[in-house]
């Protein structure tokens, strides 16, 4: 067994039975992510538009191709056709625009709404009362071509265990408020560096990369 091979069975056999495992393949060669999808693997998520357009056609069709970087409005058109999830959904205005090209296409695109969680500028994400305010409007019937699962956040870069906690329990209870409103069914959070935490604050589907397919190139 190669180290790819390896490293997938060591996460998948660390992870519960119901937690979503998203492999995140941006940067990494769709030989390596052939590898990952011929154990099994179905959902993978790119960062970047441009390399997600590259990358699908050379892959199995039955891929879930999830975005999960910042998305430009511009470039929704590109990946509007084949897109299963945009997790990276940070602004009324970017949602429109997806609930438009999905609407071009007669499809309903899934989406999470991107909370910022963390202290650091850095990090994207919509405020709390931002999020409720998309949320309620997609409830009204805003924006029919787009289908709101749950919610994405990244914790703060740091070995502050204490802080990430936080942070990823923050998030738990904004998810649970709106699930009162509307079931939710995906909760991302967590990555290679602190997954573990992230389910045991409630995460339901974790975006890991490095721990798969080794550091990124």
């Amino acid at each position: 067994m190669n180290y790819i091979a390896e490293q997938y069975q060591a996460v998948k056999s660390a992870l519960p039975s119901d937690i979503t495992l998203v492999a995140v393949s941006k940067t990494h060669s769709t030989d390596k992510i052939r590898q990952v999808y011929d154990l099994g693997q179905r959902i993978f998520a790119e960062n970047k538009v441009q390399e997600l357009v590259e990358k699908a056609p050379l892959l199995p069709k039955d891929i879930q191709w999830h975005l999960i970087g910042h998305l430009q409005t511009n470039k929704v058109k590109y990946i509007a056709d084949f897109v299963d999830t945009i997790q990276s959904v940070d602004s009324e205005k970017l949602l429109s625009e997806i609930n438009k090209h999905a609407g071009k296409h007669q499809r309903i695109i899934k989406v999470l709404l991107q909370v910022k969680i963390a202290e650091e500028d850095t990090k994207s994400g919509m405020e709390i009362s931002e999020t409720k305010e998309l949320f309620l409007k997609w409830l009204q019937g805003s924006f029919p071509n787009v289908k709101i699962m749950g919610l994405m956040g990244m914790a703060t870069f740091t070995d502050d265990e204490a802080q990430i906690e936080r942070e990823f329990r923050f998030l738990k209870r904004l998810y649970d408020q709106l699930s009162l409103q509307h079931p939710l069914s995906v909760l991302s959070m967590g990555m290679s560096g602190d997954y573990p935490l992230a389910i045991a604050c409630g995460a339901n589907s974790v975006r890991i990369g490095s721990a798969i397919f080794g550091n990124r190139l």
